[in-house]
């Protein structure tokens, strides 16, 4: 019995130390990590580092928007219910500021809001540029607002044939199959970022629905009267609604001018070491579209940095050596669209494919209860 005594003795509280007390010196130890952007990289490192660090998430809005999801939620806005999701519904021990960075110090990141947040490590995840609505209720609203613009017209213009312009060609063919579609792209083929191949497969298709497709040229939306625009080789289009589906600039410029300015490429993208790491800055992380990483920027791959940088994180934090960090090497590329609810284009490493086995993949459900699971939540049904 003496050992078993002696056992409980290391671990009973000592006379007069609450255990609330006890809690409150503990969290103290926690280092202090600012997360920047609440996409698909910030809200894996933010959730997986909740338990183990003092999390800030600074964010502009209030919510992790689920972006493959997002042309679906258009024409399904019952769809955003589970695709957008409350920050503090995943990350209830996350501290989170729903305002812009900046700019960045040595010590401290301040806000759009005037707010300064003193860090030990940072984490920058602010991928591209994008205009989005503050709080869910508003975005769930500008999901409904489009739907009923979509369902309202007879003729829809779509300006950019990348995977943005077709996913949301192929979900308004599938919804609305009534619809006259013209779909406009300045490239020689769609889909210029993967394989001839997989670019015909989605030509091919969104022929077959019947969707006017013009490559080689360009429009100028500035020019666009009473829904009557031009092309660039002066061909007129007339169209009830548009949707603009082209590239958006990288989300870097507040780093112009701050002590990241000279770890920017030409093309605004934080260069990194293998551990994603800005490049002299032992301290601060990158993961995302940010990244200088030679690859097809995706979700998943976005996704694949956040896990590595959470573990990269959680060893400095421990004290152990940095010969134990992990490090991130870009895998084969593997690529799917979706095309509709049921078919897709997949580019595979050896082989690219079309119709039900991608969709299969892809297109039924769109990752978004695989998400949300990996954020511990509800695969199918809204938290709250």
């Amino acid at each position: 019995m003496a050992i078993f005594s002696w056992f409980y003795s290391l671990f009973k509280p000592k006379v007069g130390l609450q255990s609330g007390m006890a809690k409150s010196v503990e969290e103290k130890k926690k280092m202090r990590v600012v997360v920047i952007g609440g996409g698909v990289g910030g809200s894996i490192v933010a959730y997986s580092l909740q338990s183990v660090a003092d999390v800030v998430l600074i964010d502009q809005k209030e919510y992790y928007d689920i972006p493959w999801a997002s042309l679906r939620s258009m024409v399904e806005p019952s769809i955003a219910e589970r695709s957008v999701i409350n920050h503090i519904d995943y990350l209830p021990r996350v501290q989170i500021i729903a305002s812009s960075a900046t700019n960045i110090t040595d010590r401290e990141v301040t806000t759009e809001d005037g707010q300064k947040v003193a860090y030990d490590y940072v984490v920058i995840a602010t991928g591209h540029l994008e205009s989005a609505p503050k709080t869910k209720a508003e975005r769930l609203n500008e999901y409904k607002a489009d739907f009923e613009k979509i369902k309202s017209v007879n003729t829809v213009l779509i300006v950019g044939g990348g995977p943005t312009g077709v996913e949301l060609a192929g979900e308004i063919s599938f919804a609305f199959p009534d619809k006259k579609l013209i779909l406009v792209h300045r490239g020689p083929r769609l889909l210029e970022y993967i394989g001839s191949k997989a670019s015909q497969m989605a030509m091919d298709w969104l022929t077959a629905k019947k969707v006017d497709v013009i490559l080689d040229q360009s429009i100028n939306l500035n020019h666009l009267n009473g829904g009557i625009v031009q092309t660039s080789s002066g061909e007129t289009i007339k169209a009830d609604c548009h949707f603009v589906c082209t590239g958006k600039p990288i989300g870097s410029s507040w780093l112009n001018e701050s002590i990241l300015q000279n770890s920017l490429n030409i093309h605004g993208k934080l260069v990194v070491d293998q551990n994603l790491r800005i490049r002299g800055h032992k301290n601060i992380f990158a993961v995302g579209d940010i990244t200088d990483i030679k690859e097809i920027k995706q979700g998943c791959v976005a996704q694949k940095h956040a896990h590595v940088t959470a573990k990269n994180l959680k060893i400095l934090m421990n004290g152990e050596s940095e010969s134990k960090m992990a490090t991130y090497k870009p895998g084969w590329e593997m690529v799917i669209v979706s095309l509709g609810r049921k078919e897709g284009v997949a580019q595979f490493p050896l082989i690219t494919i079309s119709g039900y086995i991608p969709g299969k993949i892809k297109s039924e459900d769109l990752f978004v209860g695989r998400t949300r699971k990996q954020l511990g939540l509800n695969p199918y049904l809204d938290e709250k």
